[in-house]
């Protein structure tokens, strides 16, 4: 009995140092092995009768039937890729990081400067973007739209800014959407920026799920947020209340638009006979006007009075007037709105149908007003809808587009 089982613990110590999966490990480590369906329970004896440092040894007696299991024994092959070698550019890094080829020459087309990046610099941050649960996909997203990230120190406080933000946010998921909108807000000062800023909206009665919503559709919210006195006036003339869905669109366009943006787009609607009350009331019942350039305001603004012989006041009622794309929509149904009477069709796009059509889609206004008629008629209704929006605007080409940069 006692020589079959020194045979048999000569045979297992065999196996295992043929495989290589007999080591030394810490306390805390488990023993890597390999199983079988064949189960050898009992710890084996050595001659001078202690027990083998086995922890339930699993040990198959026939070598095609040994199956692979999961073990902590840190392998080559189970270690990330970033491990297995070390990267001698940048390019190889990105790669060793899960991006493919397009990703990574779609990194450095929008950042020349990594060519020249140090690696044991650059490293630790991208780590710190994969550890937040970004992939390689989204790595190329966060670069595109704010390259500077990868300059900045993101690492310094991290974890205090992280955890303050994901409770503010709600989740680590809406976090990572407000990070990929603008990966910057990893590199805001919690102290002098982010907590101060929170603050001063939470103080204007904006909190919890209306604030979530307004830095998430407004990236650069927390660094370009202040709220003067004028700005505070403006607010109030607004007329609108603390309860209404359209108070926190108002007091954050206002929050991180210049004053003096704010002051040359009521004088512009001043211009059409406005008064600057009536002007903050519109802003109030359509808060994004105040992100339309001067430019389009005025344009469309003419055409309602000019050529649809409209009362500037109108917008007040219909601000949808001043969004619409003027050489897409209003101008072409329009002039098919003109044709329509010149041939005695019906149904007329006149009065008040007039507003109806300009706020169709596409689909729905070609099936009213253009695809009800016979064929022939149609066609050259739908001939004279293209032609109109196929004119280009006066001296388009040689527009000079001058880039004041953000906010509006």
């Amino acid at each position: 009995m006692a020589t079959f089982l020194t045979s048999r613990t000569r045979n297992v110590l065999s196996s295992f140092f043929s495989e290589r999966w007999f080591s030394v490990l810490a306390y805390q480590d488990h023993l890597a092995h390999k199983t079988s369906p064949l189960i050898v329970d009992d710890l084996v004896k050595t001659k001078d009768g202690s027990r083998a440092s086995f922890s339930t040894c699993a040990v198959s007696t026939h070598k095609s039937e040994v199956l692979d299991v999961p073990s902590s024994i840190p392998d080559e092959k189970y270690k990330p890729l970033q491990d297995q070698f070390s990267p001698k550019n940048c390019q190889d890094l990105f790669r060793a990081w899960g991006c493919t080829a397009d990703e990574t020459s779609q990194i450095f087309e929008r950042m020349p400067s990594l060519h020249k990046a140090k690696l044991d610099k650059l490293q630790p941050k991208l780590k710190i973007l994969f550890d937040l649960g970004f992939t390689s996909s989204d790595l190329v997203k966060i670069i595109s739209r704010r390259p500077r990230v990868l300059r900045s120190r993101i690492s310094h406080s991290l974890d205090e800014r992280v955890r303050y933000l994901e409770n503010l946010f709600g989740s680590k998921v809406t976090l990572q959407k407000a990070i990929l909108r603008n990966a910057s807000i990893l590199t805001y000062d919690l102290k002098t920026m982010i907590k101060p800023t929170v603050q001063l909206y939470k103080s204007m009665g904006i909190t919890g799920d209306d604030l979530t919503l307004m830095l998430l559709s407004r990236p650069t919210i927390i660094p370009r947020t202040s709220l003067s006195a004028e700005k505070l006036e403006y607010i109030r003339k607004t007329g609108i209340s603390k309860d209404s869905k359209m108070y926190k669109y108002v007091v954050t366009l206002m929050a991180i638009s210049r004053v003096e943006t704010i002051r040359e787009k009521i004088a512009n609607l001043e211009k059409f006979g406005f008064t600057e009350d009536e002007v903050l009331c519109l802003v109030g019942k359509s808060p994004l006007i105040l992100t339309l350039s001067v430019d389009k305001v005025q344009r469309n603004m003419t055409f309602v009075v000019a050529t649809m012989k409209l009362p500037a006041k109108v917008v007040l009622d219909r601000p949808f007037l001043v969004y619409n794309n003027l050489e897409l929509v209003m101008k072409p149904r329009v002039i098919v709105a003109g044709k329509i009477v010149d041939m005695g069709l019906v149904p007329r796009i006149e009065g008040l149908r007039m507003f109806t059509a300009l706020r169709m889609t596409e689909k729905r206004f070609m099936k009213a007003f253009i695809d009800c008629h016979p064929p022939e008629i149609a066609k050259e209704l739908k001939e004279c809808y293209i032609d109109a929006k196929h004119v280009k605007r006066l001296a388009e080409e040689s527009k000079k587009i001058f880039n004041k940069g953000f906010p509006f």
